[in-house]
């Protein structure tokens, strides 16, 4: 790899008067940047942007660590994170962690080692691998799923609400009673608070809480798939609805039910967390409580930016709750939209 030392030499001039060239500094003269930049083009130099973020303290460089990067949630969500990092002139690496703490920790240290000016973190933790960064003074966000005892601002959706709503809905709407749950691990935000929404719906109705009809595990199809076949051998005892935690587990309901002749929502009604961008192709359509997916990862970012140019001008920690939003379609066993 070529340096400035490499160039300086060719050109006959000293490695301040390269750097000053390759910074467009006026000092130099316009002949002498013009060699300059010649020769460092022909040797196919590139800046050392590591050696310079220590020169200046600072990488102009985020990083977005999140569970699952082929969930179009968390896609839309870092879409949100990209566009309005790269508008305040920052680049944002992106690491999917697959639910893995292990994974999550490994990725962490990188890019603390990368000298990465901040973090936002959708963690597959409960805090433990995220409590060591607070010893390393970097701005951390949290997003879509909280860890309260941090002290971190966050931006989350109201996961409580809208199992509430949705599970409501079911039972109000629908005289539906035997509903089941499947989810994701009980020891992130997410999935407590949507089974707390869901419980919270039955009791209010007067329906018993069967919690061996609350299966947590992961967001996956797979785990779904798995828990819904369960459900659907016991002949004498199938639940009327489904509530699926998040999107995926809802496609692996659909597909455990078609592979035993279930008609949704003829037989079985299914509603979900999170929508999915092709919904106009899924029959049928699924009825989910759909999340600010872009909007939370975009003021996440300008969170974090607000910490990272002026922390100590940004005292208070901020907590944002976003409303999700209701879309009812044919799933549920309505007419839909």
């Amino acid at each position: 790899m070529s340096t400035i030392y490499d160039i300086a030499k060719l050109a006959g001039v000293s490695p301040a008067t390269v750097s000053r060239a390759l910074n467009q500094k006026t000092q130099v003269k316009a002949e002498t940047r013009k060699r300059i930049l010649e020769i460092a083009k022909e040797l196919n130099y590139s800046p050392n942007y590591l050696a310079r973020s220590l020169k200046n303290r600072q990488t102009h460089t985020i990083s977005l660590v999140i569970s699952d990067v082929t969930n179009p949630f968390f896609t839309t969500l870092a879409r949100g994170v990209e566009d309005t990092a790269s508008r305040q002139g920052f680049n944002t690496i992106l690491c999917n962690t697959d639910e893995d703490p292990t994974k999550e920790r490994e990725y962490l240290d990188l890019l603390l080692r990368r000298r990465v000016d901040g973090l936002i973190v959708s963690s597959c933790g409960q805090g433990e691998t995220l409590s060591e960064l607070l010893a390393k003074e970097v701005p951390v966000i949290l997003v879509d799923r909280r860890i309260e005892d941090l002290g971190w601002d966050f931006v989350v959706g109201d996961s409580e609400a809208g199992a509430y709503q949705l599970t409501k809905h079911l039972i109000e709407i629908h005289g539906c009673r035997n509903i089941a749950m499947i989810t994701g691990p009980d020891t992130i935000s997410t999935s407590k608070e949507r089974i707390a929404g869901f419980k919270r719906a039955l009791q209010e109705a007067g329906i018993p809480i069967k919690p061996e009809w609350i299966a947590v595990g992961y967001f996956k199809e797979e785990f779904g798939y798995k828990i819904a076949s369960q459900f659907f051998s016991q002949k004498n005892n199938l639940p009327q609805a489904i509530f699926a935690g998040n999107n995926f587990i809802a496609i692996g309901v659909v597909r455990a039910a078609r592979e035993r002749g279930i008609k949704i929502p003829e037989d079985l009604a299914l509603v979900a967390f999170d929508d999915l961008e092709a919904a106009s192709l899924f029959c049928p359509f699924l009825t989910v409580a759909k999340q600010p997916a872009y909007t939370m990862g975009s003021l996440a970012t300008q969170f974090l930016l607000e910490r990272i140019s002026g922390g100590e001008k940004v005292r208070e920690k901020r907590e944002v709750i976003l409303k999700p939003e209701i879309i009812i379609r044919h799933s549920c066993g309505c007419e839909g939209k």
